[in-house]
């Protein structure tokens, strides 16, 4: 069943409930109006009937008149209230204290006289009543029996209300239409409205069926569907996401492009060097070791760029964990790495920034930048410096800088400057570098240094910052830590 089907049927469920409530409520509220009315009748004639007897008592007529039977009308002539012409007469019709019926006027000759009804006339107080319908001659009747008191019988007044019935009928047959109507309405109505409210989500499913299927994306940059609401938020999720989809395919092609061309240079060198070998046994011992240097050289080479192609594929996918990363140790940790593999004094001067981030990457992106600074400060007269200021870290050597035309590029994929093209290296250090930063909404920067020298790094985003950090300074040596204040 669709989602407009559903909110139809919803809003018909919702509509059918609330006019069959308060057509119920309404029916029971005029019903009980109805038969309040009737009731008030019914009592003021018996009080006429009670006031009658009074009247005659007092003219010397004997008490115990209405046991008799029969009874020369001791009612006659009395004021009852008037029910107007349309109306049916009420039946009149007295109980004896033995349970005796005694017609007084009406339309029938006789009511049955019901166990309660004899029970008021026998032994009820005074004013004491019963309200019950009978069905007599083909008609519906509504009695009220009265206990007259001191076992002198009780008084029966009986209303026909056919006609009552009637109305009240014809008042559920009313109600009933105006509910079913209302269900309609209601159901066309939802149907209606769910209609402009799927229609935006439906063209959302279109989207993302076309990009499941085909995997084109047509999309990115375009309003799919408007709106504020909590569809318009998923459209723009969706716009996003379509947008991530794309720069990760296009970073995907330009990997594989990138990479095939960088890997293209060692292994022509290397299917080169393996022809050679083939007539090694005519090379001179020196051209033989140079050729096994060479290569044991691009082997190394074909290795560290595969290393490096691997970490820069991962490096946005990976799932690490965020977590307070303390910069000062994560500086240490890559400087005394660096030391090991190259031996180069690294200077730690840091304040005590900690942030929320991914350690793992924060340690890989600073390593490459000291190991950057260590493959082109190649003479090692003055340390390597690392500064960590409020969450951003900068990387300073002494080497030959950076040139102008070189600073915008430094940072992407298997771009080499001029000046480091007889250097190792697979030109992807930074370009992680610059994953690492962006990952933690931050910048990368490069330039020269003063005297000489370049300074790298990059910075995460000061909302990541955790309080109070960022004010206590401590400077190391590589091995050797002092802190001051």
């Amino acid at each position: 069943m669709s989602l407009r089907s559903r909110f139809a049927l919803a809003f018909a469920a919702v509509g059918a409930v609330v006019a069959v409530a308060v057509g119920a409520l309404s029916y029971l509220a005029a019903s009980d109006r109805v038969f309040a009315e009737v009731d008030r009748t019914l009592r003021s004639t018996t009080v006429a009937l009670t006031r009658g007897m009074e009247e005659r008592q007092e003219k010397q007529v004997p008490a115990d008149a209405v046991t008799r039977s029969p009874v020369p009308a001791p009612f006659s002539g009395l004021d009852l209230p008037d029910l107007g012409e349309a109306a049916p007469q009420p039946v009149l019709q007295a109980v004896g204290r033995d349970g005796t019926p005694i017609r007084l006027s009406g339309p029938l000759e006789e009511l049955a006289v019901s166990d309660a009804a004899r029970a008021l006339a026998a032994s009820g107080r005074a004013g004491q009543s019963d309200t019950t319908e009978i069905d007599a001659d083909g008609h519906s009747y509504r009695l009220l029996t009265t206990a007259l008191g001191e076992s002198r019988g009780a008084l029966q007044v009986a209303v026909q209300v056919d006609q009552t019935r009637q109305v009240l009928a014809g008042m559920a047959r009313q109600i009933a239409v105006v509910s079913l109507a209302v269900m309609l309405v209601a159901a066309a109505a939802g149907r209606l409205l769910a209609g402009r409210i799927t229609r935006r989500l439906a063209r959302l499913a279109e989207v993302a069926e076309e990009v499941s299927t085909d995997g084109r994306v047509a999309y990115v940059g375009t309003e799919l569907v408007g709106g504020r609401d909590e569809v318009g938020r998923l459209s723009a999720s969706l716009g996003t996401m379509l947008g991530r989809i794309v720069a990760a395919r296009e970073a995907q092609e330009r990997l594989v492009h990138d990479a095939a061309h960088e890997l293209r240079t060692p292994l022509t060198s290397l299917l080169a060097n393996a022809t050679v070998l083939h007539r090694v046994t005519e090379l001179s011992p020196d051209s033989r070791d140079r050729l096994l240097h060479d290569v044991q050289d691009e082997t190394r080479e074909l290795s560290h760029l595969v290393d490096e192609l691997v970490e820069l594929a991962l490096a946005g996918g990976r799932e690490e964990a965020e977590e307070p990363v303390d910069l000062t140790e994560v500086a240490r940790r890559a400087a005394r790495r660096v030391y090991r593999r190259t031996g180069r004094l690294v200077h730690v001067d840091a304040d005590d920034s900690v942030v929320r981030g991914r350690p793992l990457g924060l340690e890989r992106a600073v390593g490459n930048l000291l190991e950057n600074a260590a493959k082109f400060d190649a003479d090692g007269g003055e340390p390597i410096e690392v500064h960590v200021r409020r969450g951003a870290i900068t990387v300073r050597d002494r080497g030959p800088g950076i040139a102008a035309d070189d600073t915008r590029r430094v940072f992407d994929r298997f771009y080499r400057a001029d000046s480091a093209r007889g250097l190792p290296g697979s030109g992807l250090g930074l370009a992680i570098v610059l994953d690492v930063a962006e990952a933690h909404g931050g910048t990368v920067s490069a330039g020269t240094r003063p005297g000489g020298g370049a300074i790298v790094g990059f910075t995460v985003s000061p909302s990541r910052l955790l309080p109070g950090s960022g004010r206590r300074r401590t400077t190391a040596a590589t091995d050797r830590t002092t802190t001051t204040n």
